[in-house]
């Protein structure tokens, strides 16, 4: 668990777009616990297949503050089949969970071959549009290609995930409508063109993640992330964009809020704690 950190505990209403609970080696309600005392009030359990998007859901009912998202990432895209295709819509219908995916194109490491990763992205592309919910994008060593089939798909609302690109694809996503969420790695030394980018956009474009047990910030790289580490990506930003680190937290928050219509989904969330709890 991570140790309180009073110079950064004072802040609140923060949101992690992105983590892995499931993967977490403590207790997931103890870490959410760890994360609010930080001021993170929210969380995003992001699935990665049809199992761990049913997990992701069973956190998002147990513990609150948390939502979920279900799909496929691309290093499992080999096994998106028509059952895996209907276990993941069918999660979708429930109001916890907010997004499709993580899914998109990963060229770095390639689990899956190119075909099969296209042919899931594809599918859950569809999913979003279908349902109205935000598509959440894997992209590694494959920005020509993301970009073309996102075009293609007619994608509708989408998060870059652990954004990776540099400022003129930055501003190509911005333009699209898309939203860029930043992880712990913007704070690595090499990763410069991860900040031009940051720069480079409107802040109503910005998220902040920490894609939780990985890419813990600076100062705390080298230990599993936590999603309470989000203030220092948080922080960090501010400092690149001249703001306060509240600053940046509220509008990061709001754009969540309000433009991936977490209020909305909240109340249907509560409506249904209700019907279950009583």
């Amino acid at each position: 668990m991570s140790d309180k950190n009073p110079e950064v505990a004072g802040q609140s209403g923060a949101v992690d777009t992105h983590c892995h609970l499931f993967l977490m080696d403590s207790e997931p309600s103890g870490v959410v616990e760890a994360a609010r005392a930080a001021g993170v009030d929210r969380l995003i359990c992001v699935g990665v297949d049809p199992e761990t998007s049913r997990r992701s859901l069973e956190l998002a009912d147990s513990i609150e503050g948390v939502f979920a998202t279900a799909g496929m990432h691309p290093h499992d895209a080999s096994g998106f089949d028509k059952e895996a295709g209907a276990r993941i819509e069918e999660l979708l219908h429930d109001p916890r969970v907010l997004g499709v995916g993580e899914c998109g194109l990963d060229y770095f490491r390639m689990h899956s071959p190119k075909e099969d990763q296209e042919r899931a992205f594809r599918a859950q592309i569809a999913l979003s549009n279908d349902t109205g919910k935000p598509l959440v994008v894997h992209v590694r060593d494959a920005w020509p290609d993301v970009l073309r089939v996102l075009h293609e798909g007619s994608a509708e609302r989408v998060v870059i995930h652990c954004f990776s690109g540099d400022a003129d694809i930055a501003r190509e996503c911005a333009a699209r409508g898309y939203w860029v969420s930043f992880a712990g790695n913007i704070t690595y030394p090499k990763n410069e063109h991860f900040r031009q980018a940051a720069k480079a956009l409107d802040v109503d474009r910005i998220l902040v993640e920490t894609d939780s047990p990985f890419l813990a910030p600076v100062p705390l790289r080298g230990k599993p992330c936590e999603p309470a580490y989000i203030v220092h990506t948080a922080r960090y930003l501010a400092q690149l964009r001249g703001a306060t680190s509240e600053a940046v937290a509220a509008v990061t928050t709001a754009n969540v809020v309000r433009r991936l219509s977490l209020a909305s989904v909240e109340r249907a969330a509560h409506d249904k704690r209700e019907v279950f709890f009583g």
